[in-house]
């Protein structure tokens, strides 16, 4: 694709989550990607094989225990600057540490957002331990991104439903940049909805093979959410190669693939602006023709 490509919620091969070895099987992930750690180089390697632009690349906490750390996430960072991007994690039952992690991450190392999985904390998006890092990250205008709609992992899914939660939440905090991974199924009607009535709220394809897009997805990204929609994989879940080719071979029109002219907000537009994403050189230099 003659465009930006960037994948909005990817994360480091290698790591140990315990509960999302099921979600990896279901999926019939491929095992020895997942289970291998990547250098920086090995990495980007993947992404120009598939030709993803840009990532942004989370770190993981879970209650008790760092998987991956902020700087860790800071080692592909700095090796690639213009091509991955972190994403906060924090260890939500300590607030104030929190919010000190995130300020520091967000002004020190640039990364470009906060990434909090609700069913981790067993914690809704609503709940007063995410408070102080919502004002945190509209003061340092960058976005909250969270899990919406059922959980892979055999853990419970309420907490992913976007309404009441995000809905609620947008209306506490209105200036506050949400956006929703994994798309909300089985309440993609709410995820949609949600999106459409917030100017903040934000939809990505996470965790979903792009031939398994529900339809209410495809009519949102083709009308009125033509600014609301990422894509998203998930990696190493879901493979970029597999999911970029598998963008290219949907159809186009309402209710059955993507218009040619959303394809590319949807690929990366909208990323970019959003996460506020500076141009790769290659973008640079088509840009000047």
């Amino acid at each position: 694709m003659d465009m930006p490509i960037v994948d909005v919620w990817a994360n480091p091969p290698g790591i140990h989550v315990p509960e999302t070895a099921r979600l990896f099987a279901q999926s019939h992930s491929d095992t020895g990607l997942a289970n291998r750690r990547h250098s920086p180089a090995e990495l980007i390697a993947k992404m120009d094989d598939a030709g993803v632009s840009q990532i942004l690349l989370a770190a993981w906490n879970r209650p008790g225990s760092t998987i991956f750390s902020n700087d860790q996430v800071a080692t592909y960072t700095r090796a690639y600057p213009n091509r991955i991007f972190g994403l906060v994690s924090v260890n939500l039952h300590d607030p104030v540490s929190a919010v000190r992690e995130l300020e520091h991450y967000v002004r020190a190392e640039g990364f470009k957002g906060l990434r909090v999985v609700p069913w981790l904390w067993n914690l809704p998006p609503t709940d007063a331990h995410y408070w102080p890092l919502y004002v945190k990250c509209i003061e340092l205008d960058v976005p909250f991104c969270t899990q919406i709609g059922h959980t892979g992992p055999l853990r419970p899914s309420d907490v992913g439903r976007p309404i009441p939660y995000i809905d609620e939440l947008a209306l506490e905090f209105p200036a506050l940049k949400i956006v929703g991974g994994h798309l909300g199924y089985p309440w993609m009607a709410e995820a949609v909805s949600v999106a459409w009535k917030h100017e903040n709220v934000y939809i990505d394809t996470s965790a979903w093979s792009p031939k398994y897009y529900p339809p209410e997805f495809f009519v949102f990204a083709n009308t009125t959410g033509r600014s609301k929609v990422m894509f998203g994989t998930n990696f190493p879940q879901l493979g970029w190669k597999a999911c970029v080719d598998s963008v290219k071979s949907l159809g186009t029109g309402t209710g059955t693939g993507l218009r040619e002219d959303v394809v590319r907000d949807f690929m990366g537009g909208n990323a970019k602006r959003v996460f506020k994403l500076p141009d790769t050189p290659g973008e640079q230099n088509m840009s000047r023709l």
